[in-house]
């Protein structure tokens, strides 16, 4: 699933990938294995058994939060498995020279479609664990993203989870979500009030609310975590999802964010660095054993002021889409917490309290 890639987006991806991989120092640093001169070695069909406690599965792996998940899952020294959907993707790999001879370690590829429940079993058989970090791919930032797409990410999410229940090895998955599945609720401010509206892990986005302003992207990030909730629930399979804010980090500009504007005003725009987002997804899955479960968001930094908004405007590329009046200071209507996930990452080493979740269809 996803959408064509023109050259131009195409070779800007690359180009940030091999950034990425120089400053994790993975090229350069050991051997990788490979199949033949140049290519990348596939999973055998009709491998199976209890699987590698090291050996994980990572969807959408060449996205911007996938790429540094897998980054980091390699510096942790996990054997990554990563399930491309299209040999497009194999051949942007090859290009980033991870799989070159000079690549890293420990890295596989298989073709999957998170659309194609067997061949996600397939792609999962063997593992432990599965990292579900894209679903939909827009190289256009979110601008593309539509109704369609929401719907199709959904179905993605049911399948992901229903192939991690099926697949025997498989006993936990880390599901990327979003913040955006947290903040868009109607009337969710009192203005009024001398205390703010908190958000945490226990809020989530109405989805009335996000078709009447045609959020698409909220929308789907939404409905596709509930979806997961609910096939996981009561199944043999341990979830835990994790909600960032905007992404940021280097070549983010060729992603933008959309209904910044409003974000910015209710108080709501927060950032996270990639690197954070990646680390969160790693401590969280170790977690997962004892203490980690349900929800965490994660982000670094709200936006509370015109300059700080107008800063981001230029990192982004994207001039007068974020903030009005540079100079202008945004009232606190609401506080976002991600108290949850600094206690894991601090300690974690607290005990797990199941989180209560409304994830009945709507």
């Amino acid at each position: 699933m996803g959408v064509l890639r023109s050259t131009e987006s195409l070779e800007a991806e690359i180009e940030e990938m091999r950034e990425t991989l120089l400053r994790s120092g993975g090229i350069g640093r050991t051997q990788v294995r490979k199949a033949g001169s140049g290519s990348v070695r596939r999973r055998a069909d009709g491998d199976s058994g209890v699987g590698d406690e090291r050996t994980v599965c990572v969807t959408g792996g060449i996205s911007f939060v996938g790429f540094a998940v897998v980054n980091h899952l390699l510096d942790r020294g996990y054997t990554v498995r990563l399930a491309l959907e299209t040999h497009e993707d194999m051949d942007k790999l090859r290009e980033t020279e991870m799989f070159g001879e000079m690549g890293r370690d420990g890295v596989w590829a298989v073709m999957a479609s998170v659309m194609d429940l067997e061949s996600l079993c397939r792609a999962f058989d063997g593992c432990v664990g599965v990292f579900h970090t894209s679903s939909v791919v827009d190289p256009g930032g979110l601008s593309g993203y539509s109704k369609h797409m929401a719907q199709m990410e959904v179905r993605a999410a049911e399948l992901v989870v229903e192939a991690c229940v099926r697949t025997q090895s498989v006993r936990r998955c880390v599901f990327t979500s979003s913040l955006l599945a947290c903040i868009w609720r109607e009337n969710s401010t009192s203005r009024s009030s001398r205390r703010p509206t908190i958000v945490d892990e226990n809020c989530w986005s109405d989805q009335r609310e996000c078709r009447d302003k045609k959020l698409w992207f909220a929308l789907g990030k939404t409905m596709a975590e509930k979806a997961a909730w609910r096939a996981a629930r009561g199944r043999d399979v341990k979830l835990v999802t994790v909600c960032p804010a905007l992404v940021t980090g280097p070549g983010f500009l060729r992603r933008n964010s959309t209904r910044a504007q409003d974000m910015l005003t209710e108080g709501l725009l927060a950032t996270v660095d990639v690197e954070k987002v990646a680390e969160a997804h790693v401590a969280v899955y170790e977690a997962m054993s004892s203490t980690a479960c349900g929800r965490y968001i994660c982000y670094d930094h709200v936006i509370r002021s015109g300059q700080e908004a107008a800063e981001l405007e230029r990192q982004l590329g994207l001039p007068n889409r974020v903030s009005r009046d540079a100079h202008a200071d945004y009232p606190t209507w609401v506080e976002l917490s991600n108290r949850k996930l600094s206690r894991l990452l601090s300690s974690g080493r607290r005990r797990c309290t199941y989180d209560i979740y409304s994830i009945t269809q709507e």
